[in-house]
């Protein structure tokens, strides 16, 4: 059984690793015996985060990577691929929001969330799948949101771009199955990190939360762990095109809009990933 969750020998991307859940979900594949290649478009903000891997005993590789730019990808896959000369698994972490009411929402603001999020997360996927496929042998874990499945004010773009990263994995998962390449979509809920942490001082905000979560509390990074490890080990090799909510069970009540946080209101913290 343990051999299920093993992943020694296999070698994991995640991109947007410089901060949050990102390193959270690389830490968890390190320990589970992968080899790590972190990648942020500015590659010196993980340099801290690379050591950390490094003295775990894994070989570690960190790159710059704009997921809006198709040759920073090619470069960025063909850096892998001549490093280790393969890749096992792909974590499509790298993500961006803005958070204002739908009037106010920009053409740019739109462009820069659905380029990143969702145009960004389908080229990554591609780039990586060539190798996959000729292998035979892939796993790629696309990070969702609740939002995948559920709508709140002021994230009409950002909920767009998670809604159709769900029904991208669903695709690629039947393009790609008969190769032996699975895909998923893991979801976070209502997660406290570095990113929107001042959400988090509004304490009638948080209290409003916690009702709606029928766990009665945010989710804190480490309940990610085991579920990233199953995306990517021979443990999900049966499962493919499915989202994985790691929520708390909110998904499951009504989709009553949260207030917004006074620190938004006030102007504090406009950007910030759910």
């Amino acid at each position: 059984m343990s051999g299920l969750f093993d992943l020694a020998g296999r070698v994991a991307i995640v991109t947007g690793a410089s901060r949050g859940l990102g390193q959270y979900m690389a830490r968890a594949l390190a320990k589970a015996g992968a080899d790590l290649v972190i990648t942020s478009r500015d590659r010196h903000r993980l340099l801290a985060f690379e050591r950390e891997i490094a003295l775990l005993g894994r070989r570690v590789l960190s790159l710059d990577l704009d997921v809006r730019s198709q040759a920073s990808i090619a470069r960025m896959v063909l850096e892998v691929e001549r490093a280790f000369g393969q890749i096992d698994i792909l974590v499509n972490n790298a993500g961006c929001n803005v958070r204002k009411p739908a009037l106010e929402i920009t053409w740019e603001d739109w462009n820069l969330i659905l380029d990143t999020n969702l145009r960004g997360g389908f080229f990554v996927s591609q780039a990586v799948a060539r190798g996959m496929i000729a292998r035979g042998y892939g796993r790629i874990i696309n990070i969702g949101s609740v939002t995948s499945v559920a709508g709140y004010r002021g994230l009409a773009p950002y909920g767009a771009s998670r809604g159709g990263i769900r029904q991208l994995t669903m695709s690629l998962a039947d393009d790609w199955g008969r190769y032996g390449v699975t895909v998923n979509c893991l979801a976070p809920g209502w997660f406290r990190t570095e990113q929107n942490q001042l959400l988090y001082e509004d304490q009638e905000w948080v209290e409003y939360l916690c009702d709606r979560i029928p766990l009665k509390r945010p989710g804190q990074p480490e309940d990610l762990e085991a579920a990233i490890v199953f995306l990517a080990a021979e443990s999900s090799r049966y499962v493919t095109g499915q989202l994985l909510l790691v929520d708390g069970g909110i998904s499951t009540g009504a989709t009553r809009s949260l207030p917004r946080s006074r620190a938004v209101q006030d102007g504090k913290n406009p950007h910030h990933e759910l």
